[in-house]
């Protein structure tokens, strides 16, 4: 039962808008929170959906175009958002609405790119179906609470009256008058929340999932049943990558015992793209005497905040190391021929299955319908990976597949949990949404209240086995190779032992309390704070002992130094460490650095191929750098690309110690090896026509696409870091898919780096995103923040560009309006909004 290597044929030639596409036919446990106290109202006391279906909202947008929604129930008050974000960002959660309903194909041929043969708007569409959102979103929307549904029939109902009532000439040109762009329902947006939930999971197996047929099947049929033949190689599908847009983030609480005031503190710094479906939208909510919350949160979410701050809990995320999903070896049953029957516990078990039709375009106004069956274990549907996961003999000679199992499939707690923390008036009430729900599916969460308790935990859902199969697991040497060599958790799928119970609750979750401070960069929950570790938990979550990132120990560093006041933190002090770009590599080694390039002077380096490079444009770079991440620092360009070749080679005298894991490594070996680095990136600058010596803003910057997607040719300088070279704030490009089908401009990028000769720098488009740093007071939270970006993505928006270009002219923050007498004095239009109830 090997699996053969499949190489699909494309037979037919067919247009569609413009271009050639080719496809052929062919022969837990809960407990109740105390009730919030001051002037709010209990939860449960909250209006859910508006009286006799009448939706009102009263908005009003501030400077940069924030809007602050304010409603007397739920239904309005997600009536107002989806109003205010459709008007932003129409065409970013169109596009979603289409992908999480697996209609692309349907749309816009069977091909990401039209005519490449690349099938993947086929894979993703089939995928989908594979997974089931749909069909979970539809049996899930009785099952979440009233106040979720509310929230999400008046989204559905604000974004519908914009596209209804505004002109195509108004709209962002880069989706107005396309088919594509419709109405939607309280169940596309569940959908889509869905297919959110498993971003960092099974969203990136649809290649998997597409290969998951038995030997010697066709991967899809025609409508009749005739095989068709696909131009798609088998080959290209690989181990998936689980956060395909490197989303990351800084995030730091810090407690009464290091807050000058003694009041709570809060850095919020999520680093994510700055295309695509993972776009931040600021925005406020309140409904007197219930709710008020500034924020910002990710497109679609339906009048909620993701990171924010109300008048007592502030909160923040970062991306976690926690596994959302298991992989499942099962034994096939040599007694089916047909290889579509496993064992479990001795038993044999065959799969189920489920067929799937989607419609696919092949020219203007022309379709067909392709046909998939997929196949499903009792831990999941089948996968299938080339020369990785077969489904068939596998390198120990016996008969296997895989099964993959995800722990948000589904989830139907988001909504809920992100409503509860935005509730919540003390971080007990906070912590009482993840007894409640697990609703925060990939994040890591820090908060902090007024008093100052400044709490951490892991909030991912993780699948739970068991403690004693894990314990039989990490002995098993076979299943310890797999994982190693895959990179992903693979767990037997012969023994029942081995069945995820659901997600892991949260006392088994990592978390911290303290009033100093908690905080994370995207390693592991190891060292929330160097003075409590977290140990002893699921492996799932993620690595104890293992060496930190540079960003990871710049934060800790930034800590340990303290603040301005007595060693305590202002806010003042925060908004420099989050912006102040410094660079945790180049305090350590710069000054070893500029020794050993005395030493070496004019006297050429050998290279590995017996090359000689003079480096006194590098050392003369290097002596000119002031250490931070500034428009105007000289050099900082040498010192990151240098940072790019010592990171494949690391050349510390001390090596990492366990003991020491906020220090060590430490203190640059200067050896030939440096020398040989420091040469390789002077030559990849000098190659791309660049001058070693040039300041950062002359070549970083951030160039936004036209609709059509081709280069605007404005190019705005930009200061920021880089994680490569330990920096805090940080930017850089990531030219890969950013989860929509919107056109946009991409620089090809040198090998081994960020930096591109065709662009003559680095465009920056991803990094810190929606950013603040906020203090609790006696007159309530202040806040400074951006939206890198800018709230709109609609080129023909005044807020298209303006907060970008206010950071462009050096990285800086603006105030953020929490209290009414504020947001009415920085008023720039209101409106009242009025609907129907879609109910």
């Amino acid at each position: 039962m090997k699996n053969k290597t499949k190489k699909f044929n494309l037979l037919t030639p067919l247009v569609l808008s413009g271009s050639f596409f080719l496809i052929t036919a062919c022969g837990d446990s809960s407990s109740e929170a105390e009730p919030p106290t001051g002037n709010l109202t209990p939860p449960d006391s909250i209006a859910t959906f508006a009286p006799a279906g009448n939706l009102n909202a009263d908005v009003t947008w501030t400077n940069y175009g924030v809007p602050y929604v304010k409603a007397d129930n739920l239904e309005s008050l997600g009536f107002g958002v989806g109003y205010a974000f459709a008007q932003d960002n129409l065409c970013i959660l169109a596009d979603q609405i289409v992908k999480f309903n697996s209609k692309r194909a349907f749309y816009f041929g069977p091909d990401a790119v039209p005519g490449s043969g690349d099938s993947e708007n086929l894979l993703t569409d089939f995928g989908f179906l594979t997974l089931g959102i749909r069909d979970n979103a539809e049996a899930g929307f009785e099952q979440i609470s009233e106040k979720a549904q509310a929230l999400l029939t008046g989204y559905a109902a604000g974004y519908n009256k914009y596209i209804n009532e505004t002109a195509e000439a108004d709209m962002d040109p880069t989706c107005a008058g396309q088919p594509w762009v419709q109405d939607i329902t309280p169940i596309d947006l569940m959908t889509y929340a869905q297919g959110v939930a498993l971003l960092p999971g099974a969203a990136n197996f649809t290649g998997p999932l597409f290969l998951g047929v038995p030997n010697n099947q066709t991967f899809v049929t025609s409508e009749s049943g005739e095989p068709v033949a696909l131009n798609f190689d088998i080959s290209t599908v690989g181990i998936p990558d689980t956060n395909p847009t490197e989303s990351g983030s800084n995030g730091w609480a810090i407690g009464s015992e290091l807050s000058a005031t003694e009041q709570g503190m809060l850095i919020a710094n999520p680093h994510f793209p700055h295309t695509g479906n993972q776009r931040f939208w600021q925005f406020g909510i309140e409904i007197p005497g219930h709710l008020k919350v500034v924020g910002g949160s990710l497109s679609g979410m339906p009048g909620i905040v993701n990171i924010g701050f109300n008048e007592n809990v502030a909160w923040t995320h970062t991306f976690s190391t926690a596994s959302r999903f298991t992989i499942h070896r099962l034994t096939l049953d040599p007694e089916d021929s047909e290889g579509t029957s496993y064992l479990l516990d001795g038993e044999s078990v065959p799969m189920t299955t489920k067929t799937h039709d989607i419609r696919v375009a092949t020219g203007p106004g022309t379709y067909m319908t392709l046909r998939k069956t997929s196949y499903y274990s009792e831990f999941g549907p089948i996968v299938v990976i080339p020369n990785a996961l077969p489904w068939g003999t596998d390198g120990t000679g016996q008969d296997v597949a895989y099964a993959l199992y995800d722990a948000n499939l589904p989830n139907y707690d988001l909504f809920d949990h992100w409503l509860g923390m935005n509730m919540a008036d003390s971080i007990d009430a906070y912590k009482q949404t993840f007894v409640d729900y697990t609703g925060t599916v990939f994040n890591n969460a820090m908060a902090v209240d007024a008093q100052g308790n400044a709490f951490f935990t892991d909030g991912s859902s993780v699948p739970h086995i068991l403690p004693d199969a894990l314990a039989v697991w990490a002995e098993n040497p076979l299943y310890q190779t797999l994982t190693e060599q895959a990179g992903l958790f693979i767990f037997p799928g012969d023994d029942s032992a081995f069945m995820p119970q659901g997600t892991v609750p949260f006392e088994q979750a990592p978390q911290l309390e303290r009033n100093d401070f908690v905080q994370n960069s995207n390693d592991s929950f190891w060292l929330t704070n160097p003075a409590a570790p977290i140990e002893g938990l699921s492996p799932l979550w993620g690595p104890v002992g293992n060496q930190q990132s540079l960003r990871s120990r710049l934060g800790q560093k930034m800590l340990a130094e303290g603040g301005s006041v007595d060693g305590r933190f202002t806010r003042e002090d925060l908004v420099d460490r989050l912006i102040g770009n410094r660079n945790f590599l180049g305090e350590a080694v710069l000054e070893d650095l500029l020794v050993l390039c005395e030493s070496q002077g004019a006297t050429p380096v050998t290279m590995a191929d017996s090359s000689t490079v003079v480096i006194t444009p590098a050392c003369d770079a290097l002596a000119r750098w002031d250490g931070r991440m500034n428009l105007e620092s000289q050099g900082a360009m040498m010192f990151r690309e240098f940072a790019f070749e010592f990171n494949r080679d690391p050349q510390w005298q001390v090596a990492y110690d366990p003991e020491q894991p906020t220090t060590t490594p430490n203190t640059l070996d200067a050896n030939n090896t440096v020398l040989q680095q420091l040469a390789t990136a002077q030559q990849r600058i000098v190659d791309a026509g660049l001058n070693p010596s040039a300041t950062l803003g002359s070549v970083q910057f951030v160039e936004r696409s036209n609709p059509d997607g081709t280069a605007s040719g404005v190019k705005l300088p930009w200061g920021g870091a880089h994680n490569i070279e330990g920096g805090f704030n940080v930017f850089r490009s990531n030219m890969s898919n950013d989860g929509t089908i919107l056109p946009r401009h991409r620089y090809p990028l040198l090998a081994g780096s960020d930096l591109s000769a065709e662009a003559g720098g680095y465009h920056i488009t991803y990094g810190s995103s929606w950013m603040f740093a906020m203090e609790f007071t006696a007159d309530g939270p202040k806040a400074d923040g951006l939206l890198s970006y800018s709230q709109s993505s609609n080129v023909l928006s005044d807020h298209y560009l303006d907060q970008t270009l206010l950071y462009s002219e050096q990285p800086q923050l603006r105030s953020l309006h929490f209290q009414q007498d504020d947001i009415d004095a920085n008023a720039a239009r209101t409106a009242t909004l009025s609907g129907d109830s879609l109910r």
